[in-house]
């Protein structure tokens, strides 16, 4: 449609708008983790609430107890129309460690990075670029018809870097609110520069602390070593029994409810256009870890993980101390996919520790958290036409990839609201999210807000 096309042509004309648009947001110091940036999340969720104002939809700000989540609703006057609901986060990741950057994380950077003009600043990518590239397409297509061809709901939160804590409540609230026939998200990533993806699936997330607590106080290994129980000692014990050789969990009941991928999908992946070695090698590693019979592609958006985030206890500080700890803990997450039942997981996790403790030693569980894996229909409507859609603007068709990571509320939208989503991001592989000098590619920005556009489009 001529309208569609100078849409287009407009975008090319402003993009430095855009661009400064983007950069003022990305000024916005919003990292949801830490306490003393509070103040920062909810001036973030002034700016959105201000600028989906400023091109005339109707947008509120919900408090609670945690950071602000901002809501916009549009309805259309037109009859027979689809109700989409879009979502997005604001808040971003901390910046340490902050000697690694190459500027100051708030102050966004536009420099080249192999050839490809990029800005640099935490949140570029994760969420707040990928985010505006759907708010400024809604802009565009207002400012050019006045309208928008669907009635739409809009949820931008600022705590899915930290859990996610107030949403729930929200979504419980405003559920009569809710209903939708499709959800979007962008969040997550292209193949590569060139071509386009759409996540079919996502891996579900679970999450646990646990806490080893040996001899009643800390103990002077002098006089107690080669006696007392080290916490230390038994938490890496019971780590290192975790895998077995072959790259498998070896915890009981693990892979019950693990599917196996479809043959098509994976003769999908396995044409790819894909270097396992230099995969490996842009992380400093020459072999995986992973289950030995299956591929990278299997390992990170099929197979269940478990892995340990964080080890404490004793004394690390610099110089020695010749304490044996009273107490040290780990953190895990397991990864999840297909019908895996993560309370029944859990369960199992906890049985696995308390065998492998020794008499008088005690665990103490801090309390698990999680979300199920969850996969879609791509032979629907909603995603058939955003395959289209995307094609028309990246001149390729986009891959249906698996995700590894997870996105709580996509779970949540279907078991809640019945609602699919469709996912479809502009992130790279070499973004560094959560990294020090966390970037987004400039064409990931113009392209992604004109592939909007191209998908709002198909619902005229």
């Amino acid at each position: 449609m001529e309208k569609i096309k100078k849409i287009l042509s407009n975008i090319d004309d402003n993009i430095g708008d855009d661009i400064d648009i983007l950069i003022d947001f990305l000024k916005i110091k919003s990292i949801s983790t830490i306490p003393e940036y509070s103040q920062e999340c909810f001036k973030a969720a002034e700016w959105l609430k201000k600028h989906l104002q400023s091109f005339g939809l109707n947008t509120i700000i919900y408090e609670s107890e945690g950071h602000p989540i901002v809501y916009c609703e549009y309805v259309s006057d037109k009859e027979d129309t689809k109700t989409i609901l879009f979502y997005g986060h604001y808040d971003v990741q901390p910046v340490d460690p902050i000697e690694l950057w190459n500027s100051d994380p708030f102050t966004p950077t536009i420099t080249e990075i192999d050839g490809q003009e990029c800005i640099v600043a935490r949140g570029a990518s994760d969420d707040k670029g990928q985010l505006l590239t759907f708010v400024q397409a809604i802009k565009y297509f207002i400012d050019e018809y006045g309208e928008l061809p669907f009635s739409m709901k809009l949820i931008i939160e600022g705590e899915e870097e930290c859990g996610s804590k107030t949403l729930p409540k929200f979504l419980d609230e405003y559920r009569d609110k809710l209903s939708a026939n499709i959800a979007y998200v962008c969040d997550t990533s292209m193949w590569d520069k060139d071509t386009p993806a759409i996540t079919r699936s996502l891996r579900g997330l679970l999450s646990e602390e646990f806490e080893i607590i040996g001899p009643n106080r800390d103990l002077h290994s002098g006089e107690y070593g080669g006696v007392a129980w080290n916490p230390i000692r038994i938490i890496s014990d019971i780590i290192s029994k975790i895998y077995t050789d072959s790259g498998e969990v070896a915890i009981e009941g693990f892979y019950d409810g693990v599917k196996e991928v479809d043959k098509n999908i994976l003769e999908s992946w396995n044409n790819l256009n894909f270097n396992r070695k230099e995969y490996l090698l842009k992380i400093g590693q020459e072999t995986s870890s992973g289950e030995k019979n299956r591929s990278i592609f299997e390992q990170t958006w099929s197979r269940p993980t478990f892995e340990i985030n964080g080890i404490l206890g004793g004394y690390t500080d610099q110089g020695t101390k010749t304490v044996i700890p009273s107490k040290a803990s780990a953190k895990i997450t397991c990864r999840l996919v297909g019908n895996q039942e993560p309370d029944k997981i859990i369960d199992n996790i906890h049985s696995y520790i308390n065998k492998k403790l020794p008499e008088g030693v005690v665990v103490n569980f801090k309390g698990s958290d999680y979300c199920k894996a969850i996969e879609f229909d791509t032979n629907s409507y909603y995603f058939k036409s955003a395959s289209l859609a995307i094609e028309e603007e990246w001149d390729v068709p986009p891959v249906y990839t698996g995700g590894g990571g997870s996105i709580p509320i996509v779970e949540v939208f279907k078991s809640m609201l019945n609602i699919d989503t469709v996912l479809v991001g502009f992130a790279l592989g070499d973004d560094r999210i959560h990294s020090p000098n966390e970037k987004y590619n400039v064409l990931s920005y113009t392209k992604g807000i004109k592939t909007w556009v191209r998908i709002i489009e198909k619902y005229i």
